[in-house]
Parts: C-alpha cells; sequence; structure tokens
C-alpha cells in the first residue's frame, strides 16, 4: 500500500473572511466570560471575552490613524505580555500584515528582518532592540494602551486567501525564512481540535510558551479563543518549577509546552492535578522515556503533534485516537499527507520524506518576496517538509530525524531519533543528542552529546547502547556537555553540536 493519508478534504473557509473575526467571534455571546488570564505565583491579570474584543478593535483603529494602509507591515517587537496577542488581532482585523519576533533578537537581527519585509509601523516594548536605519514610526506600548478606548474599527472581510500574517522560521533547517500566511491559516487550524487537542468551550488551556512562538500563538491562545475557552499564560518571570502550583491552582485542563519544559517540571514532586485531562506537546520529538515519567507523576497522557512553520501541526495524537508507541501520531482527518522518495509515493513502512497536499488550508502562502526558495519546497502536488518519517501500514507516522541530521553508518541511515531515545533511557543521562562527526579525512561517526548530572562513563554507555542498538547504530563517540545547544523554540540543533565539535577539533 502507498504511504498517503487522504480522508477528504475538510470544509471550505468561508468567504468573505477575517482571521481575527474568526478568532473572536464568540466574544460578544462570551462577554463576561475570562478569555485570558496571565498567571504568577503572586495572582492573575484577567480579561474578559469583552474587554478584549474591545481592546483589538480600539487599537486597529489606533493602528490605522498611525498611519498604516491595508496590506503594510506591522513589525512587532513585543515581550511576553497581552499587548502582544493584542496588537497581532488588532493588525489581522483591519488588513494589516503583523510581523510577531522574539523580543531577544539582536539590533543587527531584527534589522535584517526590517530591510525584507519594510513595515510602516513597528510596535515597540520597553527595552526591545530596535532595527537601525528603519524609517518606520515607532508606537510605544504606552500609544498602543491608549489606543484600547478608541472608537471600535470594523472587521475587514475579504479573500480568504489573502495574506494574513508572516512568521519567521528558526533557522534550524538553514536561513530563517519569512513565511507568509492567509488569513484561511486560523480555519484550518480547526483540524486540530479533535485531531491534537480535544479542545471545548469548557477547557482553560495553559501554555508556557512565549507569545511570538506560533505554537503558543495558535495553540495557547487563538484556537481557545475560537471555541470560547479559557488561555492561560505564565507571566513575566514564571519558572517551569513554578508551572505545576499554577496547573493546580488555576484548574488546567489541558497543558501546553515543549519536551523540554516538561523535562524540567519533572525534576521535583508534582503535586495532585485533578482538573488535568492530557499534556500536548510540539517543538521537538518527544522522548518516550519523558512521556512516561509525566503520565507515571501525572496520571495523565501527553499527545504529541508535528508540525512546522509553514503548514503548523497536521499529524498528531489525540485522545479520540492515541498514538501508538514510538510514533507521532495520524495525520489528522481532512489532510492530505504522504511520504515521497526519489521517484514518488514510496510504499508504507519505507523511510521517505513527509509531504503535505498543495492543497492543504494551512499551508502558506509562500516565502515574502522569495518566489523561488518556495518553489524548491515543492513537488508537483506537494509540499516537502525536509523530514524523513515512515507510515505505518494503519497511516501512523513515525519520526526519523531531518533530512539534514540523517546519520550514515557503514552505508546505513540511522535516524539521531532512535539513539537518542535508546540512550536517553539511561538512568544516568538527563537529555543527548546523537549527530554525525567528521573524526579524520573521509571518516565520520556516530557522536552522541549527553547531559548528566553524575557522569555514567563512556564504557557502561557503551555497554548500554549495545544491548538496545543494532551495532551500526551505537555511537563510537561520546561527549559529555554542560546543556545541549538549542533554538529559539526549544529545539535541539544538531548542527550547531556536529559543527562546534569538528571547529574545535580541526576537522571543520
Amino acid at each position: 500500500m502507498d504511504a498517503i493519508f487522504d480522508a477528504g478534504a475538510p470544509p471550505a473557509c468561508p468567504s468573505p473572511f477575517n482571521m481575527a473575526a474568526h478568532v473572536l467571534g464568540r466574544a460578544e455571546a462570551l462577554a463576561d466570560k475570562i478569555a485570558l488570564a496571565v498567571v504568577t505565583p503572586a495572582g492573575a491579570e484577567r480579561w474578559s471575552y469583552g474587554r478584549l474584543e474591545a481592546a483589538v478593535r480600539g487599537t486597529a483603529t489606533g493602528l490605522l490613524r498611525a498611519g498604516a494602509q491595508p496590506g503594510e507591515r506591522v513589525l512587532m517587537r513585543l515581550g511576553n505580555t497581552v499587548d502582544f496577542p493584542i496588537t497581532y488581532l488588532a493588525a489581522l482585523a483591519v488588513d494589516l500584515i503583523p510581523v510577531p519576533t522574539s523580543a531577544q533578537l539582536t539590533v543587527r537581527e531584527v534589522g535584517k528582518i526590517a530591510a525584507e519585509i519594510t513595515p510602516a509601523l513597528i510596535v515597540s516594548g520597553d527595552g526591545v532592540a530596535l532595527p537601525e536605519d528603519c524609517a518606520a514610526p515607532v508606537l510605544t506600548t504606552a500609544d498602543l494602551h491608549a489606543m484600547r478606548t478608541l472608537a471600535p474599527a470594523e472587521y475587514a472581510m475579504g479573500d480568504p486567501e489573502r495574506p494574513g500574517y508572516i512568521i519567521y522560521t528558526s533557522g534550524t533547517s538553514g536561513v530563517p525564512r519569512a513565511v507568509t500566511h492567509a488569513h484561511r491559516a486560523i480555519w484550518a487550524r480547526r483540524m486540530m481540535w479533535d485531531g491534537w487537542y480535544g479542545l471545548g468551550e469548557g477547557d482553560r488551556l495553559l501554555h508556557a510558551g512565549a507569545f511570538n512562538w506560533t505554537y503558543t500563538l495558535g495553540t495557547g491562545l487563538m484556537d481557545p479563543w475560537s471555541v470560547g475557552a479559557t488561555a492561560l499564560i505564565p507571566g513575566a518571570g514564571v519558572t517551569p518549577d513554578q508551572l505545576p502550583l499554577l496547573l493546580r491552582r488555576h484548574d488546567v485542563t489541558i497543558f501546553a509546552a515543549a519536551p523540554g519544559v516538561y523535562r524540567q517540571m519533572l525534576r521535583a514532586p508534582m503535586p495532585g492535578l485533578p482538573k488535568l485531562r492530557h499534556g500536548l506537546s510540539a517543538g521537538e520529538k518527544l522522548p518516550e522515556r519523558l512521556h512516561r515519567d509525566w503520565q507515571a507523576a501525572t496520571g495523565t497522557p501527553i499527545f504529541e503533534a508535528f508540525g512546522m512553520s509553514e503548514c503548523s501541526t497536521f499529524v498528531s495524537g489525540s485522545p479520540a485516537q492515541p498514538a501508538p508507541p514510538g510514533s507521532l501520531g495520524y495525520p489528522q482527518p481532512g489532510r492530505r499527507v504522504a511520504v515521497i522518495g526519489e521517484d514518488g509515493i514510496v510504499p508504507r513502512g519505507t523511510p521517505g520524506t513527509l509531504a503535505v497536499a498543495r492543497s492543504d488550508p494551512g499551508l502558506m502562502l509562500g516565502y515574502w518576496n522569495a518566489p523561488e526558495a518556495t518553489a524548491e519546497r515543492f513537488s508537483g502536488d506537494w509540499f516537502l517538509t525536509g523530514d524523513t518519517v515512515s507510515m505505518a501500514e494503519d497511516g501512523a507516522i513515525s519520526y526519523l530525524g531531518r533530512a539534514d541530521d540523517m546519520m550514515n553508518a557503514g552505508g546505513y541511515r540511522v535516524s539521531p531519533i532512535e539513539v537518542e531515545q535508546v540512550l536517553t533511557a539511561h538512568p544516568g543521562i538527563t537529555e543527548c543528542a546523537a549527530a554525525e562527526v567528521t573524526v579524520k579525512a573521509d571518516t565520520t561517526v556516530i557522536a552522541l552529546f549527553y547531559v548528566a548530572q553524575t557522569d555514567p562513563g563512556e564504557a557502561a554507555l557503551n555497554e548500554f547502547a549495545g544491548g538496545n542498538l543494532a551495532r551500526y547504530k551505537c555511537p563510537r563517540l561520546y561527549r559529555r556537555v554542560d546543556a545541549l545547544p538549542k533554538g529559539a523554540n526549544n529545539k535541539i540543533l544538531r548542527r550547531a553540536l556536529r559543527d562546534n565539535w569538528e571547529c574545535e577539533h580541526g576537522k571543520a
């Protein structure tokens, strides 16, 4: 059987359409319900649906009065405060194109972005780096706060295919790209409500990520608001060890985070979490041991999802269809997904490149002003993700790694994920990453970089690996490190491990 999943297309996006209007479509009926709570151990800042929509539409009026015209970009240089989602939705409401960015970017990094997208406005928090030599007016948080009481702007309804927002990739597979999404992208996320979250109006969903990350913006804010649920976000300064208290105190029913956050939370005893139904994980592969440890500590499962900036999450486990052990889960109903090899779609069980249909409503419009780079990502009717997977007979997808992270051992292709899953199970290892490194001219080996409180030693790790992996998959080099290099979205940068090791040992 071919490695393709196609159970029929999802309902078409309505037209005319506006993303902000869709997200806040329940606001009038739920005006007094809490839409957002920014929580800390000391208390919470709460926003009702009515207050949130008024602030969004007032800010939208202010952005237009500041001189921005529909179709122009608004560069967002804001911290993890409520200003972020209000500004984001306000721009979308009146057909401006928000460009959310991490507050941690340097002057040089944000300067490159400004040169690429040529913003009409910049909105900035205190102390956040701004681009040099950019003529766009800068609005402060004080300016934004003053806009909230302005007369509400009308939602600009239009073609759901028109550009809605721009987000930047993490750059783990190359140069960061400006991904342009249509307004219809939010409509496509409806496939996640049952296909990943099990999300309903009564839920209280807490996401541990930063607002600029699409995982947080979508899973943590836009989707809960679209169904009328309550979104909770940790306030500034909240650390992972404080999250269990917040989950219990605020009756959280669904918790979302990257695997690294779950790992840090489990370093201390977990309190009882009687209202929590399950966790959600994305951003990097969830180690099986970590999932088992979380379930033992909380009595709740974690449902993992695979996605990317260009198409958000489209493969996942869910309460309705849990993922088989070792897999990511299944393509969500309404998606069209395939595994592609050099000669087209491969048979089930055969590794290849994960691809999603060009027609997927959640797929990007393209990279901003980069038609050639956009075209390179497509093969006929398929968008190629660059990730190596296999599809089981029942349709479950197993992740094998980025195509450029795959390792070669004596002619065999080896997934770093498989090696990491095994070695992470060693009781002395906190976390690890595998990479192929050059040790001398024309000679590479599999190396394991690991974090450990007490070093178990190479002999013990060799013995453990040999008892659980085929010989050709076993690391030949072990290096203990203080921490694994990770990107802004907490993804392990295996390429950086490889490059750093080779530079240090003169093999680059």
